[in-house]
């Protein structure tokens, strides 16, 4: 495949962006899924009160062409070689904007915003919710559909759009004013890109993003049309080439993200797994059950700034260099706690702290905290879903941490492989709008192009991995889980 000018055959290479939590990414890919050039920038988060977190639509606007010119530029090639543009964006992050004029009335809110948070809670304990618990427990009970139960035990959360949204509505006069005018757009950042780039001709979502809102029925699939733009986790799937049923997912950069393959159906939850549409390519819809952890990065970058430590790579080695965390427990709940969990009024904590505590037992409690937190999710999905593991991919920043990395492997009793290039959503993006315009022509084309991987063995107390933890993690678990109960509704009001 290649484009002609000139009379000479030049080839032809895929773009990608990834707009994450923290940074821009943008990485051209040629035919063997090989990053030939690369730019990336910066997100700068606003924090304008206690618990709002922003960030400027303009400047994100900025940054998406700086990092696209410049990975052009770093691969030397001109943009007409370029076959499809991918786009992987975080998730559930929001602004409203002017139709006419394309103006934003706000910044984006962004997932980790805890803005809603009294009004969740507020809706959580309503009569309301009551009798539509009631209601569907009575419905489960004669029908005996599990989507019945889960709707009887659902609550919201602040991670869901829908009452950020609410939050918005009531204090944006202007917002409420475009509304009733009828020249007033919603949208996420793959939306606000996709006005960007069409000048204006063209809003719309796709299923990947539209079912991570809270405002979406991924089991109806009621909503937008399918477009080249992909929610970052679903990319992140996708890029690990986890196309089957069982295939599991952990993304660990400013949260943890785990999802399993569901197939053809969507999986109900009780206990907060998220189910989600992964993609949907012609007419074929995957599904994917997700639990998160939002603090996994934001810990790690907090205690960095203490000056626990001056470089992440040496976590590792300082968690080593010590037997134990000498008794000492961290809860990585700055943003609350999700699933099985599900408290947003958690706090963030260290317990056990002692005159013999060094900053190497610390460093070691944040990051057994991480593993911890990847156990609850990963016991929650084979509780719930009920569906044999086939295999477990990690991806993200944190996942290059070695010490992270063994002792999940050792608490799930499971392989774990880790790919040599962790920018697992950027690639998603890229292999999806690759296949779209027949850059790569099958899922096993891409699978073949995955590079070698790292594996972590887990290394079992006996001769048989059950899953169950080490004898020597298990009074360090309970007393973490100890510590954990004490965090949760630590904000609520007396």
């Amino acid at each position: 495949m290649g484009s002609h000018r000139n009379g000479f055959k030049k080839e032809s290479y895929i773009l990608s962006v990834d707009v994450g939590t923290t940074s821009i990414r943008c990485h051209v890919y040629d035919k063997e899924a090989k990053i030939r050039g690369s730019c990336s920038t910066k997100v700068v988060l606003l924090y304008p009160e206690v618990g709002h977190v922003e960030m400027d639509p303009d400047d994100l606007w900025k940054g998406f062409i700086s990092v696209v010119k410049g990975a052009v530029q770093d691969a030397g090639i001109q943009m007409h070689q370029v076959e499809a543009l991918g786009i992987s964006t975080q998730r559930s992050t929001f602004t409203t904007w002017d139709r006419r004029t394309g103006v934003p009335f706000h910044n984006f809110i962004s997932w980790q915003d805890q803005r809603a948070a009294d009004l969740v809670k507020s809706w959580n304990r309503s009569c309301t919710m009551k009798a539509i618990h009631g209601a569907m427990k009575v419905l489960y009970f004669v029908t005996r559909q599990k989507r019945l139960l889960a709707a009887s035990l659902i609550v919201f959360s602040t991670q869901h759009v829908t009452f950020r949204l609410v939050w918005v509505l009531t204090h944006y006069k202007q917002v409420c004013q475009a509304i009733d005018e009828g020249y007033c757009c919603f949208g996420t950042i793959d939306s606000w890109l996709l006005f960007k780039l069409t000048k204006g001709h063209l809003h719309a979502t796709d299923y990947s993003n539209a079912s991570s809102t809270g405002i979406f029925d991924s089991y109806q699939m009621c909503w937008m049309d399918h477009s080249l733009p992909m929610a970052d986790q679903q990319a992140a799937m996708f890029g690990e080439c986890c196309f089957d049923v069982g295939d599991v997912k952990i993304t660990m950069g400013t949260g943890t993200f785990m999802d399993i393959n569901t197939g053809s159906k969507p999986h109900t939850s009780v206990a907060g797994l998220y189910p989600l549409v992964g993609w949907k390519i012609g007419s074929e819809v995957v599904y994917l059950a997700e639990g998160n952890a939002a603090d996994t990065g934001t810990a790690i970058k907090w205690a960095q700034k203490l000056e626990l430590f001056s470089d992440v790579r040496e976590t590792s080695t300082m968690a080593y260099s010590v037997s134990d965390s000498d008794g000492v427990c961290f809860v990585p709940s700055f943003s609350g706690l999700q699933a099985p969990l599900n408290d947003p009024k958690a706090c963030a904590s260290f317990m056990g702290l002692k005159p013999s505590t060094t900053k190497r037992h610390l460093v070691r409690a944040i990051l057994e905290s991480v593993a911890f937190r990847n156990k609850q999710l990963y016991e929650t999905m084979l509780r719930e879903t009920c569906i044999p593991i086939t295999k477990i991919r990690v991806d993200g920043g944190v996942s290059s941490n070695d010490f992270v990395m063994q002792l999940t492997s050792d608490l799930f009793g499971k392989k774990i492989a880790r790919p040599q290039h962790h920018e697992m959503s950027c690639l998603g993006a890229a292999f999806v709008a690759g296949l779209e315009v027949g850059f790569w022509r099958t899922r096993e084309e891409l699978k073949k192009l995955q590079s070698a991987d790292d594996e972590f063995l887990p290394r079992c107390a006996d001769k048989e991995c059950t899953g169950s933890p080490n004898g020597e993690y298990v009074p360090i678990l309970q007393s973490w889980e100890r510590a954990l109960r004490r965090s949760m509704n630590w904000y609520n009001k007396p």
